[in-house]
Order: structure tokens, then sequence, then C-alpha cells
């Protein structure tokens, strides 16, 4: 039977070590409680690399206390519960928000002198929950462990997850499903929509305030002396700031083909992490506007408008900011606009000197944009794999005019699922004739090219079929054994082992009709 009395606190710190600053903020945007405790806690994955960074005790990880306090049966040693408020546009609509069905236990100091939050979700009702029950599936919490651990793999900024508790008790949706509890690590949950939130129920002081909470804690440089000359000029390069980190993470989402699935305001980090793993996916076949979210049919955010959605979610922030920009509200409009004018063109360098790298082209060509739109023009007229695509010209990559018959001699030997009719096509060949040209005119060897290659081409992504085979035979069967072997094999995506080949293999329909889910 379930306990649903106010958890006790742990008695062994286990290496906790909580402080509380966002606690320290205005009560308006939070609410303290406690996780709500559930039936029969069971931790079903942990990760004890996250844990080592954190300063956890790894022998502790494993015991009795810690699933308890994963569950949130049990509160860890110095920590303060509480939900976060926060506000958002969802696929355009604004809403007022919060931390519903999850609970921040404080912000752990590691060793090394960082700062994470940790987080409860899944872990019951708060005053945000809008009607909800609070509550995770198992399936939806794995499957944010799994791909953030491989966002973290590529390089990409990214949450991670620490554990993933069963609870022991059902939940309902269309049809009752295992319940579970993710204990979620972050450089902050700090959003584009915990501004917002800030201006509408808070005013201009509590926007000040969490202005400031956000440049001391994920921008301190700004605070440096002669940084800027007055605090307007400091927001003015918070705002640039948090468009740089915004525009580079979207181009590192695009380069490995990673489609968010819900890029609402309240899901965009100020630290510029990648957050809430919920419908997302990775592409296939190259097409722009590929979409896998079942609750996306508008295709807002398919693959191919996520810089522009990036730009719009950006656009919200700058205008709440527009008071701290300058006392005259027109003033202070000018620099919004004109520092997020400034985001197209980084994106596109960040983005083009991504694709650049995955071509092993070393210095910059202004020619080097056609060459690139060319060939993804190509891969969507073939329907090319993209990950395999590019793992493709790798091994394939041409050596010279004198060696290129050698070289693809060796690779004749290897397929690459969706990519091989790509490759053997005359109109590829005119444009492999153009980039081997390209290739010339930088001073690099052969193989340096290639190497510069292997080190942006993933071998593996976490193919949705195979995310997909990994949680059934976890959540139906309680078999974990193809979901440990498929995050084995997402730890070094770059190593190209003869081990990741099984990986790169496409599903039978190629996606066709594949969706996901909120997972809430």
């Amino acid at each position: 039977m379930t306990d649903h009395s106010t958890p006790h606190s742990s008695g062994s710190k286990a290496g906790w070590n909580f402080d509380h600053s966002y606690a320290e903020l205005s009560e308006v945007f939070y609410s303290s409680l406690s996780p709500v405790p559930v039936a029969a806690p069971d931790v079903v994955m942990v990760n004890e690399a996250v844990a080592a960074e954190l300063g956890l005790d790894l022998e502790w990880l494993h015991s009795e206390e810690a699933a308890a306090v994963f569950a949130g049966n049990i509160l860890p040693e110095g920590s303060k519960p509480l939900a976060q408020a926060y506000a958002g546009h969802q696929f355009g609509n604004f809403a007022r928000l919060g931390d519903g069905r999850a609970v921040l236990l404080g912000e752990q100091q590691t060793p090394s002198g960082e700062r994470f939050d940790i987080q409860l979700k899944g872990s019951g009702r708060t005053p945000f929950s809008r009607g909800g029950d609070g509550r995770a599936a198992l399936g939806p919490m794995l499957r944010e462990y799994i791909i953030s651990e491989a966002m973290y793999s590529f390089g990409i900024p990214t949450t991670r997850s620490l554990a993933v508790t069963a609870t022991g008790e059902q939940i309902r949706r269309e049809t009752p499903l295992p319940g579970a509890v993710l204990t979620r690590v972050a450089a902050s949950h700090l959003r584009v929509g915990t501004f917002q939130y800030a201006l509408q129920w808070g005013g201009v002081e509590a926007l000040r305030e969490l202005a400031d909470y956000a440049i001391n804690r994920h921008y301190p440089e700004l605070n440096e002396p002669g940084a800027a000359s007055s605090d307007s000029q400091r927001y003015e390069k918070f705002l640039r700031s948090v468009v740089e980190r915004q525009a580079q993470l979207v181009a590192n989402w695009m380069l490995v083909g990673f489609i968010h699935g819900v890029m609402n305001t309240d899901n965009m980090t100020i630290s510029g992490e990648s957050i809430d793993y919920g419908p997302c996916a990775f592409m296939n076949a190259y097409d722009p506007s590929t979409v896998f979210s079942s609750i996306d049919t508008g295709g807002r955010y398919a693959y191919g408008n996520q810089p522009y959605i990036t730009l719009w979610n950006l656009s919200r922030l700058a205008e709440v900011l527009i008071p701290l920009l300058d006392e005259d509200a027109d003033v202070g409009m000018g620099i919004a606009e004109q520092t997020l004018s400034g985001f197209e063109r980084l994106y596109l360098d960040i983005w083009f000197d991504g694709m650049r790298a995955k071509l092993g082209l070393s210095n910059r060509e202004e020619e080097d944009e056609k060459l690139i739109a060319d060939l993804l023009d190509l891969m969507k007229a073939f329907r090319a794999d993209y990950t395999n695509t590019f793992v493709g010209m790798t091994f394939r990559m041409p050596l010279g005019e004198d060696q290129a018959a050698t070289s693809d001699a060796a690779a004749s030997s290897r397929t690459f699922p969706g990519a091989d009719a790509l490759l053997a096509s005359g109109e590829y060949r005119a444009w492999e004739r153009q980039w081997r040209e390209r290739l010339t005119r930088q001073n690099t060897t052969p193989e340096a090219v290639r190497e510069m290659m292997l080190a942006h081409n993933p071998a593996i992504i976490p193919r949705n079929h195979r995310v997909e085979e990994a949680l059934q035979a976890a959540v139906n069967d309680g078999d974990y054994e193809p979901l440990h072997r498929l995050l084995a094999a997402l730890k070094q995506p770059y190593a190209h082992t003869a081990e990741q080949a099984e990986y790169a293999q496409l599903p039978l329909d190629e996606d066709q009709g594949y969706q996901t889910f909120c997972g809430t």
C-alpha cells in the first residue's frame, strides 16, 4: 500500500552537497513541497559516470536508501524540495505552466566546483499540475535516459539522467502503464518560459531579479569589471550570450539529424542545454520536413524548421527583456531587434562550418555553401539516409585521382544502408568530382581529411527502431539487456567499430508512419 506521508530525511549524506540559490529567489518563482512517495521503488537504471562527477558515493548508489531517494520516498540530507514556476508558448499558444510532475531537490555542488540541479521527474502532483497526476511512465523516462546519454556522447550540451526508478505502481494513460521517476541533472532548469512567467506574474522587479540570477549562475563573466558599462548593457550582453548558445545548440542538433519534437519556449534553457526529451527522434532518410511527434500535426517543429523556431523562441525572450534593456520601450525594442538580427548569420556560420567538417573541409570558401546545398538536395531526391551517407562518403573518401580506384575498391566490400543507391549514382559521381576538386584547394593530406570526417560523422545514432526495441524489452519483459547494449554502442559514436555496424541498419519500413509521444 502506498505511503502518501511526507518523506523523511535520509540520515546518510552519501556525498550530497546541496546549495539552494534558486530557493533564495522571491517565492513567486516556486512552491515548496515534497515529492509524493511511491509503493515499491526499484532502481532499474543508474548512471555511475554522472554520479562520480557529482561526487556521490558509488556504493551508496546501489543501496535501498538510494532507491528511496531517487523515488522521492526519502529526502537526501540537505535537500529543500520545490516545484518551479514558469510559463511558455506551447505550439505558439501562451500558457501558465510550471513543474507539474517534478520537484527540484537542490543544487549539487560537485568536487570540481560545478553546480547542478537535481530534479525528480514523475514525483507526484504539485500546485502546477493542472489536473494531471504528476506521474511519469517507465518507457518515456528510459527514452530520456537513452537520448540524453547519446547527446552527451555527441558532445552536445544536454541535461543528463542519474537514475530511473520504477515505482511499483501503475499510472493511467490510454492504457495502464508502469510508473517511474527520473532523476535529472541539469546546469539549471531556467527556461525562456521562466522569464515569460517572471514578467507576467511578478513584474519588472521579479524579471530583474531573475535576470541577475541567470547571469550570476550561467554568465558570471558579465559581472566582471569592464564587462558592461551599465546594467542595461549587461542585460543586452546576457541576451546576446543566450542567442549565441542557442545558435550553437540547434546547429549541433541539425548536424546529427536530431529532431526535438516539442520546441516550446518552456523547453528552451537559458544555459544552452538540450532539455525535455519527449517526442524526440533522429532522422533516417534526409528530408527537412520530417516530423515524428504525434502532436505536431502542422509540422511546426519539423527538422528543417528548428533554426527558425529557435529564433522565434529567442524573440519571445527578447521582448520580455525589453524593460531591462532601456527605460524607453522603443529604444529597448531596437536593442532587442539588433541583437536578434545576428542570429541567422551566426547559426549559418556554425552550421556550415560543421558541414564542412563532415566533408573534411578545413578552410572556408564561399562556394562551399552551394556544394553543401547540392549534396543535401541529392540526399533528399534519393531519400538517402542522413547518417549513413556521410559515413559512406568517409570510407569512400577520394584520396586523389591516382588513388581513387584503390579507394573505391577498398570501400566496395562495405555497404551503407540507405546510402548505397545515392553513392552509386551518376548524379553523386558528378557532385563528387566537385568535392574532390574542392579538397585539392586546402593544405591537408587525404589521411587528415578522413580523420576529420571520422571525427564529425557518427557511425551510430539512436535509431528509432532500436530505441523502441530496447524500450519494449525493458517495459514489457523486464529485459534490460538490449537497452544496455544500445547504450554501450552509443558511448563512443565516432569510434566506427565493427560492433557498431548492426546499429547502422535501417528499419524495414524506413520509419514510415513512425510516431513519438510526449510521454506525459
